[in-house]
C-alpha cells in the first residue's frame, strides 16, 4: 500500500489548490535551505591557525627523538610513544 501519508492526503482532499500552493512554497523553502548549505561548502572556512614558535620546535624535536622509541619494524616500543613525547617536550625547552 503506497500514497500519500494522510496528514498531506487530508489538505489536498479538501482544497487541491491550496494544497498546490503550499506545495510550490514548501519546494521553494527546500530549494533556498540547498542553496545555502552548498554556499556554506562551497565557501572557504576559517584562516589556518598561526603555528607558535614551541610548536615548531617540538615538532622538530619530536622527529629527532621518535627513532630511539621505535623497534626496527618502525612500531613504537612500549610506552615508546609517551616517552618520545616527553623527551620531545623536554628538548624542545619546556612544558613538561
Amino acid at each position: 500500500m503506497s500514497g500519500v501519508p494522510l496528514p498531506l492526503a487530508l489538505p489536498i482532499a479538501m482544497d487541491p489548490q491550496a494544497a498546490q500552493a503550499g506545495l510550490t512554497e514548501g519546494a521553494r523553502l527546500f530549494e533556498q535551505g540547498a542553496n545555502t548549505v552548498l554556499d556554506a561548502v562551497a565557501s572557504p572556512g576559517k584562516a589556518k591557525r598561526k603555528v607558535s614558535a614551541y610548536n615548531r620546535k617540538y615538532k622538530a624535536a619530536f622527529k629527532k627523538v621518535s627513532p630511539t622509541y621505535k623497534l626496527k619494524n618502525g612500531q613504537w616500543k612500549k610506552n615508546g610513544f609517551r616517552s618520545a613525547v616527553r623527551a620531545a617536550h623536554k628538548l624542545a625547552g619546556g612544558k613538561k
